[in-house]
């Protein structure tokens, strides 16, 4: 009972960091369903993908009003991201062998697989926010008539297998992608990377439906406090200096990954 409060209040800390920093919740879902709810990780990452969407598709509709998406862009990187992370989702997950190897004792399971697949993806979201350069200002980027759609796709599609196997949205690695190789402006990168996240997510968690017994129930409660926490978020976001959040946000990331990497091979 304890667990379930404290993994309640972590749903509403997910929101919260969303609404504070714009990204980094996705990192905090999988662990509070593994760690204190007690999901097994391929489910916890199911359900990540759920909630990272449909808290993504809250954002973006926020965002219509103000024309920040660029439609033509996220399309051109959905598609292959989309088909990517169904895929995984679909056909990759469902058949990973239960045990890869054996030493002594000690099996590397699927489920030891996936959460140090998943801290060494928190090592390097936390990394990007302490190492994230100035933010480029919209008066000085290039306007580029031509963009290279073949290093787009390729980056899309290791998104797309980052999101299926982790259930992270990877909005770290897609807002650096659609400033540096689009040239976006910022604040049209991050809501178009949240368009992106919102439809690959959903889209993924949809392979997960037919081979998993989702719990509903429990689903829907967990995502309604999220969105709760983007909402006081937002708010107190307007007061607070986002820069140093998203550094110490990335700090308590990487002691995060450390510490989910110690438990699952110790």
């Amino acid at each position: 009972m304890f667990n379930e409060i404290i993994g309640y209040l972590g749903a509403l800390l997910v929101g919260l960091v969303l609404g504070l920093i714009g990204g980094g919740g996705s990192i905090l879902t999988v662990p509070i369903l593994v760690y204190l709810l007690g999901f097994n990780p391929i489910i916890a990452t199911a359900y990540s993908l759920f909630i990272v969407g449909s808290t993504a598709t809250i954002g973006t509709l926020r965002n219509l009003k103000d024309r920040y998406i660029d439609f033509k862009t996220a399309i051109v990187f959905a598609i292959p991201s989309i088909i990517t992370v169904y895929v995984v989702r679909s056909f990759v997950i469902p058949n990973l062998p239960k045990v890869f190897f054996e030493i002594g004792e000690f099996k590397f399971t699927n489920s030891i697989f996936i959460m140090l697949f998943f801290a060494l993806v928190m090592f390097l979201a936390g990394w990007s926010m302490i190492k994230s350069k100035p933010i480029i200002e919209e008066k000085e980027l290039i306007k580029l008539d031509k963009v290279h759609y073949f290093t787009i796709i390729t980056q899309a599609i290791g998104i797309g297998v980052l999101a299926g196997l982790v259930g992270a949205g990877g909005g770290f690695l897609i807002v650096p992608a659609l400033v540096l190789l689009v040239k976006l402006p910022i604040k049209k990168a991050i809501n178009t990377s949240l368009f992106i996240i919102a439809i690959q997510s959903l889209i993924g968690f949809l392979g997960d439906v037919k081979t998993l017994d989702i719990d509903w129930e429990f689903l829907l409660i967990f995502t309604g406090i999220s969105i709760i926490g983007i909402f006081i978020g937002l708010s107190i976001a307007k007061k607070m200096s986002a820069k140093n959040l998203k550094t110490y946000f990335g700090y308590f990331t990487i002691v995060m990954a450390i510490i989910i990497s110690f438990k699952e091979l110790l």
